[in-house]
């Protein structure tokens, strides 16, 4: 797991506003005491209002909501055009999570920025940007396996026609206005690859986790995308 997203799921066990000890938020998270320690220092110096010591817990003592913000015309534009999008996806996750995120925006929003972003996906069909569906149907596993660093399985339609089955490690998903791709380090190929995800026809997690190496980190794969064409 990420340390943000790590971090993430600690204030939400926190906002329930009891005590958790370190050695039970450990347990929850699966890190060692030490890193819980190291993380509510984290959390104290973001701002976010955890209150405790070692030895006798911690709990977040005040509700964690979003400031009153204003946004552009064209910032609202945005935001809408992607929950028209996400509301169009196969991904029941992805799209209630959107539609959620969208809501709470639109509360704290000044009551004469426009429509309620949460409606948009109704008011809005990103004709344009139909083909993206077809990218959701593996969504859920890619982004989990994107998470937990696990080596996935494919078997992959090329743009020629080919089919081919692979061992990747999954580093980012992106998305490029009609496509999702997924880019990760190909055990086939020995080497960085681009996947298009509306090409992948299946997937299946392997179990196995992988570990940063030298030559086949995100990092890395930045510096190789710079020199290469994005699909492959």
């Amino acid at each position: 797991m990420r340390r943000s997203d790590r971090l993430f799921d600690l204030i939400q066990i926190l906002r329930d506003g009891k005590l958790h000890k370190a050695r039970d938020l450990a347990e929850r998270v699966e890190v060692s005491e030490r890193t819980i320690w190291r993380d509510m220092a984290t959390l104290k110096a973001s701002g976010v209002p955890v209150e405790g010591e070692r030895g006798v817990g911690y709990m977040i003592t005040a509700p964690i909501t979003l400031p009153p913000m204003n946004l552009t015309m064209g910032e609202l534009e945005a935001l809408h055009l992607a929950v028209a999008i996400l509301g169009e996806a196969t991904d029941p996750e992805l799209s209630e999570n959107a539609q959620s995120l969208a809501a709470k925006i639109d509360s704290v929003l000044p009551e004469n920025t426009g429509p309620p972003a949460a409606g948009w996906g109704h008011a809005v069909h990103p004709f344009a940007f139909a083909d993206a569906r077809a990218g959701f149907r593996h969504m859920p596993l890619l982004r989990q396996a994107v998470r937990d660093r696990k080596v996935l399985r494919i078997t992959y339609l090329s743009l020629t026609g080919e089919s081919s089955t692979r061992l990747v490690r999954p580093l980012q998903l992106d998305y490029w206005g009609r496509v999702w791709t997924m880019s990760a380090w190909c055990e086939k190929r020995a080497g960085f690859r681009t996947f298009r995800v509306d090409r992948i026809e299946t997937v299946i997690d392997t179990g196995a986790q992988f570990k940063d190496e030298p030559g086949k980190t995100l990092t890395e794969f930045i510096a190789y995308q710079k020199a290469n064409k994005p699909f492959q």
